[in-house]
């Protein structure tokens, strides 16, 4: 498990890297303010769809379908599930380029009238490569039921290369046309990558068939998913909406945020999406034994890289936009979000742990009561404390969302719960406590800090040892 998502993680984290260059270089170049959060309100639909994509909305679904086939008929339905997906990219793109005013206006409902201009022509361009996203997802399918993870984590990093480079090269000069049809290019060089993996599988022109059966069952199987995610990208535009009235700017830091705070989730979908696929193969037992040693193992990933986003925040905002004004509100927030991680990371492996059983209904049902406290804390937060109330509105939907998840799968007593609350919730609390009295020059900031987070990496590997199979 370690060897294949240590693998995975290595290949991922290029991908991560990459948007998060990316992010920075549109900071850089446009500044964090009125153009920059135009453009991210146009992004929001394909991003949404490709993070879905990547968290397994498709692929937890198809994945029992796929192996639950005779290998005669598994070209079959490679088919027709490329066809029906490849109609449904293209309806979507149709349906965004004739809906993109109203769609931009929903999404970023504070922008100025020609932001919103903007914002709706990248839209319609950046719509064009949702086809390219969808297949793409579904043709990792195949490799990941054998076991190979490396040309599905390769997807993040040709998406985002495109437009990095582009940014690079242009800088200042970068148009928003221009770099929308970046994404494009990246979205249909991702499933390009994937295309002769699938031909091997099976995909082949005469395969291309349509059948409603194969389409029905992968839709009730993909519909609980979807729906789970869909609720979590509803939170995400209520964010934003809210964002846009908090002033120019605050969208834009909100995202940066939340981009850095995902680096250390990276490992975390390597490790679950191996998980996933060992679990799937297992029994009852056997899977719950996956499940604490995947837990364990969450906690030794997310709770040290908590402790160094939290402690070198402030430094790392500094050395990264030493000229950009605005940017001082993403140190707390940055804060906030690193303390969400640890609680994140186990809700991934838990909704896992029903997925491989065949179960999306059950983790649906806990992400949307999460999601529905997030929601209904947001606005309210956000009026109390700004920026920073909808970063702690966020925390308090994923302790919500991990509640359920214990409550219905009946596990508080079986995971060893305590010692996992202990390993994740002392170093953060800790943390706050030095937080105040740590090195204020950015660089000592940064090497105190990534001390910190090696040490608590080095006290949770001991304690924990998730590279050991934990007892029944």
């Amino acid at each position: 498990m370690l060897g294949a998502a240590g693998l995975l993680t290595a290949v991922t984290l290029l991908g991560l890297v990459a948007g998060l260059a990316r992010e920075w270089l549109l900071v850089d170049a446009w500044g964090a303010g009125a153009r920059t959060d135009a453009f991210l309100v146009a992004l929001f639909l394909t991003e949404a769809v490709r993070i879905m994509l990547a968290g397994g909305v498709l692929s937890s679904a198809a994945l029992s379908l796929w192996q639950g086939r005779a290998d005669a008929a598994r070209p079959r339905w490679l088919g027709a599930a490329t066809l029906g997906l490849g109609v449904l990219g293209i309806g979507l793109t149709a349906a965004c380029a004739l809906a993109a005013a109203p769609l931009t206006r929903a999404i970023g409902p504070g922008l100025s009238p020609a932001d919103h201009q903007a914002a709706a022509h990248a839209f319609v361009i950046l719509a064009c490569g949702l086809p390219a996203l969808l297949l793409q997802a579904l043709w990792s399918v195949p490799q990941q039921a054998q076991g190979r993870f490396l040309l599905a984590g390769v997807g993040s990093l040709a998406y985002n290369l495109p437009a990095v480079l582009w940014m690079a090269w242009n800088r200042g000069q970068t148009t928003e046309s221009a770099l929308a049809w970046a994404f494009v290019f990246g979205a249909v060089l991702s499933a390009l990558l994937l295309l002769p993996a699938a031909a091997r599988a099976g995909l082949r022109p005469r395969a291309l068939c349509w059948d409603g059966g194969i389409l029905r069952e992968l839709g009730r199987r993909v519909a609980p998913l979807l729906g789970s995610a869909l609720g979590g990208q509803g939170v995400m535009l209520l964010e934003r909406m809210v964002a846009s009235w908090l002033g120019e700017g605050v969208l834009t830091l909100l995202n940066l945020a939340r981009k850095l705070a995902n680096l250390p989730l990276v490992a975390l979908l390597s490790v679950n999406q191996v998980l996933l696929s060992l679990m799937a193969r297992q029994g009852g037992a056997e899977r719950l034994t996956l499940l604490r040693q995947g837990l364990a193992l969450n906690t030794l990933i997310t709770t040290p890289a908590a402790v160094g986003l939290m402690l070198s925040a402030q430094a790392v905002v500094l050395l990264l936009f030493p000229r950009v004004e605005g940017t001082a509100l993403l140190g707390p927030l940055l804060g906030w979000y690193a303390v969400a991680l640890v609680g994140a990371g186990w809700n991934t492996l838990l909704a896992r742990y029903n997925h491989a059983a065949g179960d999306t209904r059950l983790p649906f049902v806990s992400e949307t009561g999460g999601n529905a406290a997030h929601a209904v804390a947001l606005p309210v937060l956000a009026w109390l404390m700004g920026a920073q109330g909808m970063a702690v509105a966020l925390l308090l939907g994923v302790v919500v969302n991990g509640m359920l998840l214990l409550h219905f799968n009946r596990l508080w007593r079986v995971i060893h719960l305590g010692r996992l609350v202990l390993a994740g919730g002392l170093p953060l609390g800790l943390t706050a406590l030095v937080l105040p009295w740590w090195p204020d020059p950015p660089i000592w900031r940064l090497a105190a800090s990534s001390l910190a987070g090696v040490a608590c990496l080095a006290l949770l590997a001991v304690g924990l040892r998730p590279w050991r199979a934990p007892t029944p």
